[in-house]
């Protein structure tokens, strides 16, 4: 609240993002740097940017604000030591106000600058406390305010840095060095030195220090920290490999094919990060809730020190209820009830390989009733494999190939990469320079010049359209589809020159992934593709889907998806091809898988598969669902520990022990009942 009073007044500013858990501000702006940067200290939060952060700093300050407490604390001891020794002598006192200095001086600067800025907050809040608690005599107690609520920061701080810290360790497993070959000599030099390009070395029992490609060598490499699959991987040459990853058996030579600042390991961290700053409904609402609940328990606290007074009531006994109410309205339970469990969300469902875009997103998860799955690359391998090149005209299968192969290298559907490596197999290289006008028809295929001349290469849709469909080419289609197999047609503005037969497995791990999902409530699944019927209909017997809809255009899918929204609730959407992103964007949730998928697709989705397999999503589901839950206990514990002791307060029940010791217990309960999510 305070950043965006600073903030938000100032020419220029267009929107803000914040996020306390995550130590993180997102400012959209057209005014200098340095003008949000000087205006950040005044409310006691000294900002720097993401690539000149200044984490010595941010250690620094921790570990002052451990020595000042602990000496607080052991002050705090002392002197209730020496008033039982000594309950008639001042030195108590002496001790008490000692540690009130000592312990409290961090809390007292951002009174100050709270106070400055005309912000009530916690922090005026608890200082009244301990001053109205001194004016009354009870040094003790206002000691105690200030040592145990120093120390709820304090431990509040360290756990949400260990969920905050969780994502980034991560970036401490990839090396330091890396062993570069340069003129056939190994040499050592630091990984961020290392340019795309450079040949690198990676010895078994070595991670590997950037993303590249093999070029020399095969080993099986354990890559579950960044992709989530838990079994290793055999690489060999043209195999990709990504930065942290563990290398196993053989040595290998790598071409690294991008910086240590742009590997896939560290887009993951960035991209949780940023995560971490979109806040889910309930954050917003909680957030919203103490904005006026604070002043509002101000207001109460007042009331409750001067109208009681007012009628013969003693002015000592309802300004000491005041202060128990001060302390008592602390919404800091309430406040990190939501961030500190959505953080430790986004960390756990990076562990399983799977990146949300923000915490809003989990929480859509959470509720998802039904689900909708594109085949190709997805519930399949997308691996597909040219099985058969038939030629029906005046070409051969070789030319035919090769004029697919070159109209293909400009698309990115999965058909386009086998086509393209079934080119390569047969000995010739891809070339799209005698290629002009092309143009990607959604749902159908490719329509360009080659050679000067005009050619389509797609789907029978496609063809139809020309005017080139015959009986005898739905025959041969029927007869290939019936077998599981996917066929491009290619065709001239005459004649249909050939079919290029396809063929893609199911993924292993996607019927045990649809079934897991079933016992999980999530019904119907559905199956949406491009794929002929009967392709389509194979598959979806074979891993237990529950409807199927083929031959699809990306509309189509739009509009089902749409449906299904209004008749099953909460609909989440996973695909990997380009003509998934109008369907991925309708869904509540979308899922792109981002090993394989397109740019499209990955930039529409609001989650990444890390990874090409879908094994994740019914453990995704069950951490968002228990993220969900653990957010309903917070807000559920810290609100009822609040009116319990209120009540009391009011009431001359509490004290001013009880009252901090609750609150700051809720506080602390509220985090540790988040940080169960990174268990392991």
């Amino acid at each position: 609240m305070k950043i965006r009073q600073r903030l938000g007044p100032l020419a220029g500013i267009e929107s803000l993002e914040f996020n306390v858990v995550a130590h993180r501000l997102r400012v959209r702006h057209s005014i200098a740097e340095s003008k949000i940067l000087d205006a950040l200290p005044g409310i006691g939060l000294p900002g720097y940017p993401i690539d000149r952060q200044n984490n010595s700093t941010l250690i620094k300050t921790s570990r002052k604000q451990l020595l000042s407490t602990s000496i607080a604390a052991a002050l705090l001891v002392l002197g209730l030591i020496v008033k039982a020794a000594l309950p008639s002598s001042l030195a108590s006192h002496v001790v008490f106000i000692a540690a009130i200095l000592i312990g409290g001086v961090h809390i007292f600067v951002k009174t100050w600058k709270s106070v400055r800025n005309a912000s009530l907050d916690v922090n005026i809040l608890m200082t009244t406390a301990v001053i109205g608690a001194l004016a009354l005599g009870n040094s003790a107690e206002a000691s105690a305010v200030t040592v145990f609520y120093s120390m709820s920061l304090l431990l509040e701080s360290l756990s949400a840095d260990r969920a905050r810290n969780a994502i980034r360790s991560l970036l401490r497993i990839t090396p330091p060095t890396a062993s570069v070959i340069h003129e056939d000599r190994e040499i050592a030099m630091p990984v961020a030195s290392v340019k795309s390009g450079t040949i690198i070395l990676v010895r078994p029992g070595e991670r590997i220090p950037l993303d590249g490609i093999v070029v020399e060598g095969t080993s099986s490499v354990d890559q579950s920290l960044v992709t989530g699959e838990s079994m290793p991987v055999v690489k060999h040459a043209g195999s990709d490999v990504f930065a942290g990853s563990l290398n196993q058996r053989g040595a290998l030579r790598i071409r690294a094919t991008k910086p240590s600042n742009d590997s896939t390991l560290a887009h993951i961290i960035h991209l949780v990060e940023d995560a971490q700053i979109g806040k889910a409904k309930r954050q917003l609402f909680v957030e919203t809730f103490a904005t006026y609940y604070t002043p509002a328990m101000f207001i109460a606290a007042f009331f409750v020190a001067v109208v009681p007074p007012l009628f013969t009531q003693q002015f000592h006994e309802w300004f000491y209820r005041a202060l128990v109410l001060l302390v008592i309205s602390c919404p800091c339970a309430l406040l990190i009830s939501t961030p500190v469990t959505i953080v430790s969300a986004l960390t756990a469902m990076t562990r399983i390989g799977l990146l949300f875009k923000g915490g809003k997103h989990i929480e859509t998860f959470a509720s998802v009733r039904a689900m909708a799955f594109d085949k190709t690359g997805t519930l399949t391998e997308g691996k597909l494999r040219v099985n058969n090149v038939v030629a029906l005209h005046s070409l051969n299968a070789q030319e035919i190939l090769e004029i697919a192969a070159a109209l293909e290298v400009n698309s990115e559907h999965p058909m386009a990469d086998a086509v393209i490596a079934k080119a390569l197999e047969e000995g010739f290289e891809p070339n799209n320079n005698r290629v002009r006008s092309f143009e990607a028809i959604h749902g159908k295929g490719i329509r360009a010049d080659f050679n000067g001349q005009r050619f389509f290469l797609g789907n029978y849709s496609l063809i139809d359209e020309q005017g080139l469909a015959t009986d005898h080419l739905r025959q041969s289609l029927q007869h290939f589809h019936t077998d599981g197999r996917t066929v491009l047609i290619l065709a001239d503005a005459n004649n249909v020159l050939g079919l290029i037969v396809l063929s893609d497995l199911a993924r292993s791990e996607s019927a045990k992934t649809i079934d897991e999902l079933h016992h999980l409530g999530i019904r119907p699944i559905v199956l949406l593709t491009g794929d002929h019927s009967s392709v389509a209909e194979s598959i979806g017997k074979e891993l237990g889907i529950d409807h199927v809809h083929a031959e699809l255009l990306p509309e189509n899918k739009l509009n089902i998806i749409e449906q299904l929204k209004s008749s099953e609730g909460t609909m989440a959407m996973v695909g990997d091809g380009i003509n998934d992103a109008p369907a991925l964007a309708a869904a509540d949730v979308s899922i792109a898988i981002g090993n394989v998928g397109s740019d499209t697709a990955i930039e529409t989705a609001d989650a990444v598969l890390i990874s090409e397999e879908i094994h994740s999503l019914p453990q995704a589901i069950r951490i968002a669902r228990k993220a969900m839950g653990i957010i309903k206990q917070n807000i559920a514990f810290a609100l009822l520990i609040k009116i319990v002791f209120l009540f009391l307060g009011v009431f001359g029940v509490s004290t001013l022990w009880f009252a901090i010791l609750a609150d700051d217990g809720a506080a602390l309960l509220v985090v540790f009942n988040s940080l169960r999510l990174l268990k392991k």
